[in-house]
Order: C-alpha cells, then structure tokens, then sequence
C-alpha cells in the first residue's frame, strides 16, 4: 500500500499529501515516523508555542485492520517541559485517519483566526472556528457532529478554554471520552487559534493475503475475548488499582505526604462499579469496552434542580483527582474530573499542581491574597473547582503560575522539595519503589507508560532484585514500547501482541521483519527520541527528583536517594551515554 504524509500550513491555508515509502519502511509508523518527522519539521530551539512549532498525528499499519490497534500518537515539542511532547488518545481517530488514506498528518503554521480543519479523505478544509471559541470542550463536539454530516469512519478532537488560554498542560479531546491528554498539545492547538479537527475517511483497506489475514485477525480476537489477558479492564478497569495500591502503601495522597488514603475504599474501582458506573464503551476496533462511564448529578438551576453528566473515569484521574487531594467521594472526583474535561486540562498535571498548592497554602508560601480568597485545603471539592476556573481564567500572577505547571510555580513561590515533577512533567500515581521514580525520569515522555517502573517495583517487592536487574527492564521496555507503539496499539493489549504475533500481523499486511529487526527499530526509536531531547535542553545528569519521594514510605520502604543516583549512573552506562 502506498504511504502517505498529509501536510496542512495554517497560515498558508493549504494542505498537500507526499508519498514516504522510505520513511515508512525506516520506521515502521505511530511514534517512529512521528519523532522523524519531528526532527525534520521542528528546528532545534523552536518555541513550542510559535507558528514554527510542527504538530505530527501518526499512525501505524496495524490500525484499523486488527483488533485493539486503537491509537494515535500526537508528537510535538511540549510547552510544560521544553523538550519532547508525545502523547496518545483512543476513540475513533485512528480508524478515521486510516480510512481517509492518511498515515500521517503535519500541521504547520497558525491560522488567522480561530479555525478547525475537515479531513474528509482526500478533501481538506480549514473552517471559521470564531463561533465556537471560547466553548467548553465537550459543547463543541455537539456542535461540530451537527454541524460536520460527513459519512464513513468519523472522528472529531477540540480543545477547550485551557487549550485557548495556552494553561501549558491543557489536552485535546479526542471523541468525547478519550484525550491527548499529557505535555500541553491543547496549548500548541490553542497557540495556532487551531480549536478542532474533524476527520472522516470512506476508502477501502487491500490486504495482500485474505487468507493469512483472516487467519490471524481471529487468532488475535480470540485471545483479546475469550482469554483473561484484557478481562480486568472491562471489569472495573484501571480503577481496580486504587484498592490494591492503597493496600501495598503505594498510593500517593495528599501530594505525597502519605502513600495510604484513609478513605481509599470510598474512592476505589469497586464502590465507582457499583454505585456511579452506567457504561462501558470501547475504542474503535476494540471488543473489550475499557472506557468506563459514571452519572454525575450537577446542580442545574434554581427552576430546575439538576442535571445528569456522563464523565469517563480510570485509575490516573481518581489518583490525581481523589486520594492526591484528599478528597475522600467519588461524587467530588467525578466533580473535579467533569471541570477538567470542560475546561480540556490534563487530569493528571491539575490534580498534582492543586495538591503542591495546598500544601503551599499551608505553610504559609502563599496566602488568601494569591489565591483569591479560594480555600485550597484537602477534601475541599468547591475550593478546587473554583481553582481549577481560575488557571484557565489567570486572574492573577498565582493563577497565571499554576497554568504554567508545578516547576514553574515552585520556583516562583518556593516549596520545590514538595513539586512533584519528574523531568517537568507532573508524576503518576505510584509510589511504589525507586524504579518508578527512574522510569519516569528517564522514560522519553516521563510517563508511567514509557517502561511501567511501577511494575518493576511490585516484582522487586516479591523477588529481590539488584538496581542493575531493576535497570534492564526498564531499558528493556523502553526499547520495546518504541516498537509497540509504533504498531500503533492499545498499551492494554501486550498481553494479546507477543512478539510472534506482532510478525505475524505485520506480514499479513506485507511487511516482513524478524525478531533482530524489531528490536534494532526499537532501539533506535528511543535514540531519536533522546536526541530531540538533548537537543532542547534535557539533561539527565542534572534531572530533579523531588525530595518527598525520599521521605514518605513507599510500597518497597522507603527510598534511599543512593539507590536512585545508583540506577541512574547504571541506566547511563548501559546506554553508552557519558
């Protein structure tokens, strides 16, 4: 099949598609042609918010063609960190692109005025968007599936206000319920006046063995459904982790100050499964349904007493949201994660900046003045909602830090030991052991996703192991998830894509490579994806690792700062870095 490269210029107002075979082949699709691309489209030192600053949506050979290959990667230069920005989203949007005939889209330039762009295959339009600047996320999506009738494989991404007012964690969501959710790209749509895509493809996929083909989609589907390899997350999900966690003591709450939650069972999977949950969805070309939907009544107006909302929730959202804030309801979880998906901010970014700032507030760095007055203590749900408007309002130099994230803010007003960043990236929800803190430190977007560090630790806690043992998983699947998500496939589903069937699949659709191959391409995906790093500034030797980590019990004990400092030298020497 032939592969092709959709360019959009904003400013231009035009869009040309040119054939990359060569790119292709090189490096497979999803986040290895997205960081090539990145590297040629993106100068060294560009500012992330600048016209010159690219935005890659890519996507591999196995999207829309097998089961549970589900994802778009976004790649960009990060507006939070300064350096890479790669995130990933579910939904429609990989089935839509594929159907359109577009492997790949870069976006350059910045409109004149608000705008969207409509993919309808090979047909692209930028629309005035004035009307619906300003609009919360999800009322934009009403408007544009009303307004946008296109047929075939539809899908619709937008930001929100955050997204507007350049808050440097703001997402994009992406049909409804699924999001590009870490590292800003909603600041980088926002900085282009760029508030959504509407993409919808009607061509046909050719596979050039139906037989072999068929073959091995039912091998694959058959694993997905009819094995317990994905079964927990249609039960109760990701959120099944807030239970287990809290019992390990590996559950950060109250920024970190404890790793156990007092009121961990009133906020776990199982009370959100049987009290709030309504439905399961699942992402285009997926049969498992892991996106979990809660009801949340909302106080609608005097006449009418309220109103019913569907809110997505999983295990990062609950964390970050929930116990980090000590907020001890699902109700008030729901509540906060409902203000994040209207406003379009990163769940995870906003819950870590509120917990910094209410401890701030409590040790007196700030006060009522810096805060307008709003009561930023833990549990304080109406306090939060209020803050959470104000980063995206900026009322005030203290909001205005908040919207540029935790570093930036602690720097300003002090509190850093407690500014819970790894490589200027706000942490996940695990304090399970050193191995979560180096993998997120140096994983390429500092995510639990890159290497999962989180997991290693949970192995270490029942079988011992050596910092240099800890180190080779780490960069093992580092390496491998470069390939993976190159495919570009649901992270759930490494179970259901051994390495054998990830050949087998690949030669279904004509691309042949070996066990040698794929880990060569993985290894050379995270070369370039620390090149583009070093080259906007990250430093590992000098990367900061909050000293909370250090003083709160972790589900491994407590971490000593020379176990840290040990797997890092060990990490850089297995690299071959000085």
């Amino acid at each position: 099949m032939l592969r092709k490269v959709l360019y959009i210029d904003l400013s231009k107002e035009e869009s040309w598609v040119e054939e990359k075979q060569e790119l292709f082949e090189n490096w497979m699709g999803g986040t290895g042609v997205g960081i090539s691309l990145l590297q040629e489209e993106c100068p060294p030192g560009t500012d992330p918010l600048s016209p010159r600053a690219p935005v890659i949506l890519s996507i591999g050979p196995l999207n829309g063609i097998f089961p549970v290959a589900t994802k778009t990667v976004a790649t960009f230069k990060s507006p939070l960190t300064g350096e890479l920005g790669e995130s990933y989203a579910g939904g429609r949007l990989s089935l839509a692109l594929r159907f359109a005939g577009h492997e790949a889209v870069v976006i350059r330039g910045q409109a004149s005025q608000p705008s969207y762009i409509s993919i309808n295959d090979s047909e692209v339009k930028i629309k005035d968007a004035t009307s619906i600047w300003g609009i919360d996320a999800q009322t934009t999506g009403v408007i544009l599936r009303d307004r946008e009738s296109g047929v075939g494989k539809r899908s619709i991404i937008r930001i929100g206000p955050a997204g507007e007012a350049r808050v440097r964690y703001a997402g994009v969501v992406v049909d409804t319920y699924r999001h590009f959710g870490r590292l800003g790209l909603g600041a980088v749509f926002g900085s282009k006046r760029l508030k959504a895509m509407v993409i919808s493809g009607t061509e046909t996929i050719d596979v050039p063995d139906v037989k072999r083909y068929k073959e091995i989609y039912n091998r694959l589907y058959k694993t997905t459904v009819q094995t317990d390899v994905m079964e927990k997350y249609h039960d109760i999900g990701t959120s099944v982790n807030i239970a287990t966690l809290n019992w390990l003591k590996g559950l950060p709450t109250k920024n970190f100050l404890l790793s156990s939650f007092p009121d961990g069972e009133k906020i776990s999977g199982e009370v959100f499964a049987n009290n709030q949950l309504i439905r399961r969805l699942s992402c285009a070309g997926c049969p498992i349904g892991c996106v979990h939907i809660a009801s949340l009544k909302t106080a609608f107006s005097k006449h009418h007493e309220f109103e019913v909302r569907k809110v997505s929730y999983d295990y990062e959202p609950i964390y970050s949201l929930g116990s980090n804030l000590g907020v001890g309801s699902a109700e008030g979880v729901l509540q906060l994660i409902d203000v994040c998906e209207r406003q379009g901010l990163d769940v995870m970014s906003a819950g870590v900046i509120l917990s910094w700032a209410t401890e701030a507030l409590e040790k007196g760095l700030i006060t009522s003045k810096e805060t307008k007055d709003v009561k930023l203590q833990w549990n304080n749900v109406e306090g939060y909602t209020k803050a959470l408007e104000n980063i995206v309002k900026a009322p005030n130099e203290f909001y205005a830090a908040l919207a540029q994230g935790a570093d930036y803010a602690a720097q300003k007003y002090g509190g850093m030991e407690y500014a819970m960043t790894l490589g200027g990236n706000e942490v996940s929800g695990y304090h399970t052991g050193p191995a979560s803190i180096v993998g997120q430190l140096v994983g390429v977007r500092h995510s639990h996703l890159d290497n999962a560090g989180y997991a290693v630790d949970q192995k270490a806690i029942k079988k011992q192991m050596d910092a240099e043992m800890m180190v080779d998983e780490i960069i093992k699947e580092d390496n491998s998830r470069g390939v993976f998500n190159s495919l570009v496939g649901c992270l759930f589903a490494r179970g259901v894509y051994t390495e054998e069937n990830i050949i087998d699949s690949l030669g279904a659709v004509g691309i042949c490579k070996t066990k040698e191959d794929l880990q060569e391409l993985g290894r050379r995906i995270f070369e370039e994806k620390y090149k583009f790093k070093v080259q906007e500034g990250f430093d590992l030797t000098h990367a900061r690792v909050p000293k909370r980590f250090y003083e709160t019990i972790s589900a491994a004990g407590v971490v000593a700062p020379e176990t840290v400092e040990e797997m890092l030298k060990i990490y850089r020497k297995k690299r071959g870095w000085s």
